[in-house]
């Protein structure tokens, strides 16, 4: 515990964007370079022990169809991330980690504020709304999830991330990097590369002969 303790905010990247903008696709990849650790909310949810406590109170919401309180689910992400520390796959004095698909919405944000030292905020941003459905209906097609390319389930999770999540913009405004989520996934990636090495977090990492 003692390990946990002294790294008790650690050094993060959000990427943060619409449905369909790759930020997943970007976590992943990031998380495959060294000195990242890729954690996405749905790798908590995914990994879950049930027979804790914890799994059982998140089992008690998912069984009846309900959404996971904010509390939990960041009481849920702690549990993951401290886990991860404790194994040693993530190695806070050395290691960014890189969330995707939380925080959420501001509630989680603030929940979060003792956990985490945001340093950069990576906004994949795509305008063209029709763009990113297209990309959606595609993933969907692709992974048999056929009710999951209807117009109506697409532009609702669109709603959703405009009323819940965009806000943490504002949130973290001082902190924001916009990222054109229109590029090949290439650019955007050299895009979110080029502006992590201009942290100054980075550049005393980068200096760690490990």
């Amino acid at each position: 515990m003692s390990e946990i303790k002294k790294y008790a905010k650690f050094s993060t990247l959000l990427i943060l964007g619409a449905p369909g903008s790759g930020k997943g696709t970007q976590g992943k990849v990031l998380g495959s370079v060294p000195r990242f650790h890729h954690l996405a909310c749905g790798d908590v949810f995914r990994s879950l022990d049930t027979r804790t406590s914890l799994g059982q109170k998140f089992i008690e919401y998912s069984s009846r169809g309900e959404l996971v309180p904010d509390d939990l689910t960041v009481q849920l992400w702690r549990a993951n991330i401290h886990q991860r520390v404790e194994s040693h796959n993530f190695k806070p004095e050395i290691d960014f980690l890189v969330l995707d698909g939380i925080p959420r919405n501001l509630e989680q944000a603030e929940l979060m504020e003792n956990d985490i030292d945001v340093h950069r905020v990576f906004h994949l941003s795509c305008p063209d709304r029709s763009e990113l459905a297209r990309r959606l209906r595609k993933r969907a097609l692709k992974d048999n999830r056929f009710d999951d390319a209807s117009d109506a389930v697409i532009f609702k999770r669109f709603e959703t991330y405009d009323q819940e999540t965009k806000p943490i913009l504002e949130y973290y405004k001082n902190r924001i990097t916009e990222i054109d989520a229109s590029q090949p996934p290439a650019k955007v990636l050299y895009d979110i590369l080029h502006g992590v090495m201009q942290l100054p977090a980075w550049q005393e990492i980068a200096k760690l002969n490990v």
